[in-house]
Order: C-alpha cells, then structure tokens, then sequence
C-alpha cells in the first residue's frame, strides 16, 4: 500500500487548512475584533431602529431611513452634550492640557507626594513613604502612561470605524445570515441552521441588554456618588462612566482617571471618590456583573466569573468583553446539537410510520 494512503492524505490535507486558517485569523484578529465589535454594536442600535420602523408612519417596510434617524439622533445628543459644556471646556480644558504633563511628571518623580502632603498635612514619615513608593515605581508609570497614549490612538480610530461598519450589518444582517445558512447548508436541510441562527440571535440580544443595565447602574452610581460629593460636572463624568461600562477593563480605568483627574483640578473630594469607585469596582466585578449576565444569558454567576478571568489571562481586554458572549454561544450550540440528537434517536426508535 502506498504511503500516505488517500484517507492518510486527506486527512493531513483537513490539518494544513485548519492550521492555515487559524494562521489567516490570528495575523487578521485585529480586524477581526473591529468586526465582531461592529455587530455588537449593531445589536445595541437594533432595538431602537425596529421601535422607529413598527410606530413610523412613513418608510415602515425600509430599515435604511430609520438607521439615519437613530445615527442623526445620536449626532444631535453630542452636539448638544458638547454646546452645554463649552463654557466649561473652554475655561478647563487649558488648564488640564497645561498641568496634566506636570502632575505625570510628578507621579514619575515623586513630586507629587510633595504637593499632597502639603494640601493634607500630611507627616513626613507618610510623604517619603508615599515619594519611595512613586520614585520606585517610575519606569511602570511611564511604561502606563505611553500604553495609555496608544490605545487612545487606536481607540479613537475603532470608534470612528465600528459605527460605520455596523451600519452595513443594521441594513444587511438577516440577508446576510441567510446568505451564511446557504452557502454552509448547500443541497441540504437548511431548518437546522436556522434555528440555530435565532437562539444565537436572541443569546446576543440578552448580552446586549445584560451590558446596558451593567451602563446604566454605573452611570447612576457614579452620578449620585459625585453629585453628594459636591463634584462639579457630576452628571457629565456620570454619563461617561454609563458610556464606558461597554468597554471591560480599560473603560471603567479611563473613567475613574478622568473622574479622579476632574477631581484634583477642581479641589473637589477626589480622595472619597477614588475609594467609592474602588467599592463599586469590586461590587461591579465580582457580584453585580455575573449576576447580570449569568440571568440575562442563563449561565451560573460563578461560570461568568470563570469566563471573566479565563478571558483576560488569554486575550486581555477584548478576551474578557467576549469570553461570556462566547461561552452562551457554545452552551447554544451544544444544546441545539443536543436536541438534534434526540430527535434523530427518537425517529430511528419510532421508525418509519406507516402509510
């Protein structure tokens, strides 16, 4: 017999195809997040584009105008957001520009234990713990400070490509799905598939819906937290931190920074409310969060903090915002494949009925 035989061959043939696609989809991950993000993205918008179609009275059978609708809404919102707050920006933002490089500066050389110890009366032994505790860590607070300037680069740039991108999806996505289902499904039953596409469907929207109240309790803890404070642009920072509850990890850290940096700049309790955002974190993270999506995806809170924790240790930020999502769709499919099963061994026992 000649080696390899063509079974040996195929097989082999099946690895190097495997082996080249997971090659294509690492080195193209990056784009491929932005995508996955644009369907999120996507699924978040969805439900105010259909509630404009099913009460419109024009153009109730067309996505297309009531996605204009929503995306012109939401550039009104931030038009309006940023006119309210020009004075502000206008009499701050200098001022922020000009001492945020020194107060890095500080952090990096230890000045800053300085000026607080001073402001707080602080004794000397507390000042050189806290000047030791800073000088030594230099070089990773650099390090931050330059990590924390690229991924605002990219941020920025996936923040003006994920809306666009998603627009395609909003106007495209059940043609799409149909599309996928045809060409995986060609010359057989496609009803599987299907079905599978909508329990995906729904596993999506209950993520969504899970990510929105986990927003809204963040903006109104932190809004209340700052407004009792005496804070000023409480409601603003509150915002924010609702906005940036979508993004794990880096999102509630630019908010706390920016919260607590507002804070210094205005003289404003900024210690207390670094110490209850701290509280809320660890609420957020290890009891409020899988509680919230372990009910919306039908997952164990403690699953949804394994998935948590397994997704960071393997890809960071963006494994930790889709380690959940991806464990629902594997529970999905298995129990769709499952069910499958059971009915084919239920019709091989029943057998064929007679005419």
């Amino acid at each position: 017999m000649a080696f390899p035989d063509r079974r040996t061959s195929e097989v082999l043939l099946t690895i190097l195809l495997f082996a080249a696609l997971l090659g294509v989809v690492y080195l193209a991950r990056r784009v491929i997040i932005i995508f996955v993000f644009a369907i999120l993205f996507a699924y978040l918008i969805d439900p105010v584009v259909r509630f404009l179609q099913r009460h419109a009275l024009f153009f109730k059978n067309l996505r297309g105008p009531h996605i204009v609708e929503v995306y012109l809404a939401f550039l009104l919102l931030l038009a309006l957001a940023a006119y309210g707050a020009r004075p502000s920006l206008s009499r701050h933002a200098g001022t922020i520009f000009r001492e945020l490089p020194a107060l890095v500066d500080g952090l990096s050389s230890g000045e800053a234990a300085t000026r607080l110890a001073g402001r707080y009366d602080w004794s000397e032994e507390q000042e050189l713990r806290l000047k030791n505790f800073l000088v030594h860590h230099r070089e990773d607070i650099q390090g931050l400070v330059g990590a924390a300037e690229r991924s605002a680069s990219a941020l920025i740039g996936a923040l003006f490509l994920i809306p666009i991108l998603a627009i395609f999806f909003l106007s495209s996505g059940a043609r799409l799905t149909e599309e996928a289902i045809q060409l995986f499904c060609a010359g057989g039953n496609a009803s599987p598939a299907r079905a599978l596409a909508d329990q995906l469907n729904a596993m999506f929207r209950s993520y969504i819906r899970a990510k929105v109240i986990l927003a809204g309790l963040s903006l109104l803890y932190c809004s209340t937290a700052m407004l009792v404070l005496g804070y000023s642009y409480a409601l603003a920072l509150g915002v924010a931190a609702g906005v940036l509850e979508f993004i794990p990890v880096a999102g509630w850290m630019i908010s706390a920074a920016t919260i607590i940096t507002v804070g210094v700049l205005t003289n404003s309790h900024w210690i207390w409310m670094a110490a209850l955002l701290g509280v809320w974190r660890i609420a957020m993270d290890y009891w409020i969060a899988p509680r919230v999506v372990g009910h919306e995806l039908e997952i164990h809170p403690l699953l949804a903090i394994f998935a948590f924790m397994v997704g960071g240790e393997i890809g960071g930020i963006i494994g930790i915002y889709l380690s959940v999502p991806l464990i629902a769709a594997i529970r999905v499919i298995w129990a769709n494949r499952m069910a499958q099963r059971s009915q084919t061994e239920l019709a091989l026992v029943q057998g064929p009925r007679s005419p």
